[in-house]
């Protein structure tokens, strides 16, 4: 399990200053817990939240003794894109939480191998709920079974973990085979010569008419 480390956050010290100082401003909260802001170690919470993602459990080192998490939201500097602060929800062992987990594709499919399809991965993740002792952190998803163009595997489709239930609808589809369309040349359109010759000799008449000289009566 991930271990993250946390200090009591000062309220008077300026979050810019925290920030300086390698730390970012945190709070953990849950059903049974009480908000608590604290601050954790900026590298340490990326190098976690990269590994961990939010759906996987982190045991939180609090004044308060070790605490189960879940990162259940993290704001990005617009800028640099990069995390400024984050909400930890204390879950309880008893209680289905609700999570996105990410979906991970293996395997090869005949339909793609052999026919020469394309597979079009609809989803990229999925939410389920689930106990927190049988919480994934990613959901595989097998393409083998995608042996022609009609084949697909939606949402009902998918093994999950025990306990754990999917949230969206099961007719949802996950993956597809599609076949690939060659893209045809569009010959050029036939010139109409008739059209061109009627063209010129109306240019030629009107040359020779502005060209013959007016007459001028006596």
């Amino acid at each position: 399990m991930f271990t993250l480390a946390t200090e009591k956050r000062d309220a008077k010290k300026g979050l810019a200053k925290l920030r300086k100082e390698g730390r970012m401003p945190a709070v953990f909260y849950g059903s049974k817990t009480t908000s608590k802001p604290v601050s954790v170690s900026t590298k340490d919470f990326q190098k976690i939240w990269h590994e961990a993602g939010e759906s996987s459990v982190i045991a939180l080192e609090t004044t308060e003794g070790k605490l189960d998490i879940l990162i259940h939201e993290v704001t990005l500097d617009p800028v640099r894109g990069e995390p400024i602060h984050a909400d930890f929800y204390v879950i309880d062992a008893k209680k289905k939480v609700t999570v996105t987990v990410p979906i991970v594709f293996e395997g090869v499919s005949p339909a793609v191998k052999d026919l020469g399809g394309t597979l079009v991965k609809v989803m990229y993740e999925m939410e389920i709920e689930v106990l927190p002792k049988h919480l994934p952190h990613e959901i595989k998803v097998d393409i083998s079974t995608l042996k022609d163009f009609d084949s697909q595997i939606s949402i009902k489709d998918i093994a999950l973990p025990e306990s754990a239930v999917a949230t969206d609808n099961p007719e949802e589809v996950v993956a597809m085979i599609t076949q690939k369309v060659e893209e045809k040349e569009e010959a050029p359109a036939p010139i109409d010569l008739s059209a061109i010759e009627v063209e010129k000799k109306g240019k030629k008449e009107e040359e020779g008419s502005e060209a013959a000289p007016s007459e001028t009566k006596a």
